[in-house]
Order: structure tokens, then sequence, then C-alpha cells
């Protein structure tokens, strides 16, 4: 734990900058600011969308605080492939989560242009995924990330029941 203290330090900062412009101050910026949500079931499906969004983008930025020793910022990686965690279902988690966190606000504030935002966010990662991490991780981790490649699924987990019994 004692060397994940300044991986765990970057990676509250990138968080702030990064997914923080992109989960908050943008779709701030496209609301117009942030109004107080109506009620109903919209509401409550907003709140649990972007408390799982959290959830889930927090859980792989500390796996790769401290499991692997970097960051999720391209400037600061990881000194190891990260593979534990949601990491084993799907390659790109914290995208995912970031996605299902403006979902979430969408529902929340009941603004059609957030679901326009996060598919566009998702297209974005997309791109910059196969373009440049994928490229750049097979340069890092040679085999063992070609091999965690073949054997789980960039964007949509596979289902296969009992597959974690064993």
């Amino acid at each position: 734990m004692r060397r994940a203290v300044w991986p765990i330090v970057n990676t509250a900062i990138f968080t702030v900058v990064v997914p923080g412009t992109v989960a908050v101050l943008i779709p701030r910026w496209i609301l117009g600011g942030f109004r107080k949500p109506g009620g109903g079931i919209l509401t409550w499906i907003g709140i649990i969308g972007i408390c799982c969004g959290a959830a889930i983008y927090f859980r792989c930025a500390w796996e790769f605080a401290v499991q692997g020793l970097g960051t999720p910022a391209p400037i600061a990686p990881t000194k190891y492939l990260v593979t534990t965690a949601l990491h084993r279902k799907i390659r790109n988690p914290m995208y995912v989560g970031v996605a299902l966190l403006i979902v979430g606000e969408s529902a929340l504030f009941r603004s059609a242009h957030l679901i326009e935002y996060a598919a566009l966010m998702l297209f974005v990662a997309h791109i910059f995924v196969v373009i440049y991490e994928e490229p750049t991780l097979h340069r890092q981790f040679g085999e063992s990330y070609d091999q965690y490649r073949r054997s789980v699924p960039r964007w949509i987990p596979h289902i296969r029941p009992n597959a974690d019994r064993g």
C-alpha cells in the first residue's frame, strides 16, 4: 500500500480533472447549469445510475493505483497490467462507469441531450481505445496483454452462467 501513495494521489488529481470534466462540467454546460431534479421514478433511476457509474469508476481507479501502481492517465500509466476486479469482466470498465454516470444524469435532469453526449463520449472512447490504448498496452505488456485481450471482451461482458464457480 505504501508504494501506492503517489499513484493514489495522482489518480485523484486525474479523476478531478478528466472524468470530473467529462462527467460533471460538460453535462452542466450542456444543461445550462444543474437544476433541482423533480421527483418520481426517473429521479431514482438517475440517482442509481450516477451512484453505480461513480462506484465502477472509483473501484477501477483504485485498482489502477494499488494493483497497477499507476493512473488512468496516459502520461502516468500503470506499471502492471490490471486484470483484477471489474477488469476481469470487461477491458474498459472506467469508460462504461463514466457513461453510466452521464446516463444517470440524463434521467435525473430529464435530458435527451445528455444521452446523446454519453453516446458521443463512448464513441470517442472507443476510437481512443482502438487507436491508442490497445497498441500502447500491447507494446508495454506484450503477450500478457494479448492473452488478456483474447479472453476479456472490450465493452460487453460475456454472460456465462456458473462461469465463476469452480
